[in-house]
């Protein structure tokens, strides 16, 4: 592992059904161990629905835009400037609740295989039906 810049023009964006994202840092990357950092757009009514990681903490710092944030049963809206802290095991949600794109910066760490490791929780009781 050695020190290197990240421009973003070089990094390739990673598309998912939410939005996208690219890697900051994860293993793959720059050979981080201890943390990986994402930069993400989420798209409006798009979301990362209800998951947890078990042996990770996660930061979400959000740039712009207005997101809905589940942590447990708990939801918050969020906007410019505000932050999440997720202890490892906690069961969160993100959503973009705006007419544009949410753009967050995501922390991960330790990191767990390729940067983080996410546990679907969606379809379990009580987060089936929170947001119904």
């Amino acid at each position: 592992m050695t020190s290197q810049f990240r421009i973003k023009k070089e990094i390739a964006p990673d598309q998912a059904d939410w939005g996208h994202s690219r890697w900051l840092s994860h293993p793959a990357s720059t050979g981080a161990r201890q943390l990986a950092a994402l930069d993400a757009n989420i798209a409006p009514g798009k979301g990362h629905d209800f998951h947890k990681h078990p042996d990770q903490e996660e930061v979400l710092y959000v740039i712009d835009g207005q997101i809905e944030q589940w942590i447990d049963r708990e939801k918050r809206i969020l906007g410019a400037g505000d932050t999440i802290f997720i202890a490892p095991g906690t069961v969160h949600a993100t959503f973009n609740v705006g007419k544009e794109d949410a753009h967050v910066v995501v922390v991960f760490s330790p990191c767990v295989g390729d940067g983080f490791e996410a546990v679907d929780m969606s379809g379990d009781t009580p987060w089936q039906g929170l947001r119904a």
